[in-house]
């Protein structure tokens, strides 16, 4: 599903990714972790667009899209989510999750078609979101009156609603508390394996890490210095030194 092969970026002498290779298939559900400033986030910035590589390439299915902007990349099926809120807070949830839609209805055919397309899909694809994060009820409300979690819900449902085939979420429960943390790993991670969605993901809480994904990888000073099952990740040395400190690697469930 996503390939990238020799990636690197460069601000003036600061190498933030450095020749980062790795490859995702299909309906896997992977996490890469480290510290911060590891480069996590420029390398999702990488692959959806946002930044073009200083060297290196990306594939998403087979396909070159090295270079391309991220509403082409959107529209291929790349969807994410940012560490920081995206929402307008002055729309409603459900015109927040909509827009999301909208942008990712394809075009075919003349106007009319593209009108009836969006008419008959749009209201489904909407109110699924919606519903499977368990926030359908409160689809009239404004999004800037939300907590920080249910936030943080509304833009997994927008990403959910643009009907990705690969689904990268950066931090998806920064600043949720532990309970809406285990809430919304539950969703996301039951809705992955419903879908068979392909899904990447930074996250600096163990509990969620080691609980969905199925690999990790591990960057530092943007290199990948690691990847392993979950128990192999949590066992490695080097992975304790660079991210975690001396000490074993904990998470709130760990005796």
């Amino acid at each position: 599903m996503l390939e990238t092969r020799e990636l690197t970026r460069r601000f003036g002498g600061l190498v933030a990714v450095h020749r980062v290779s790795l490859a995702v298939a299909r309906g896997e559900v992977r996490s890469i972790i480290g510290p911060n400033g590891a480069g996590k986030t420029t390398l999702f910035n990488l692959i959806t667009g946002a930044l073009a590589p200083s060297e290196g390439r990306i594939f998403f299915k087979g396909g070159d899209v090295t270079g391309l902007a991220p509403p082409a990349i959107f529209r291929l099926g790349v969807v994410r989510s940012f560490q920081v809120s995206h929402l307008f807070p002055k729309l409603s949830v459900w015109q927040n999750v909509e827009l999301m839609v909208y942008g990712r209805v394809r075009s075919s055919g003349s106007p009319f078609a593209r009108v009836r397309e969006s008419a008959t899909g749009v209201k489904r694809r909407v109110t699924t979101a919606l519903d499977r994060l368990g926030i359908g009820g409160r689809a009239e409300e404004m999004a800037g009156t939300l907590s920080h979690g249910d936030r943080r819900l509304v833009e997994i449902a927008m990403a959910l609603a643009a009907e990705p085939e690969l689904l990268l979420l950066d931090e998806p429960t920064a600043g949720m508390s532990p309970q809406e943390t285990r809430t919304s790993v539950a969703l996301v991670a039951r809705i992955a394996r419903e879908r068979k969605l392909t899904v990447l993901f930074t996250e600096h809480d163990m509990d969620v890490v080691f609980s969905v994904a199925q690999r990790i990888r591990v960057l530092h000073q943007g290199r990948l210095i690691a990847e392993g099952a979950p128990e192999e990740i949590r066992g490695l040395a080097e992975v304790k030194r660079v991210y975690f400190g001396e000490g074993a690697i904990r998470t709130r469930r760990a005796p």
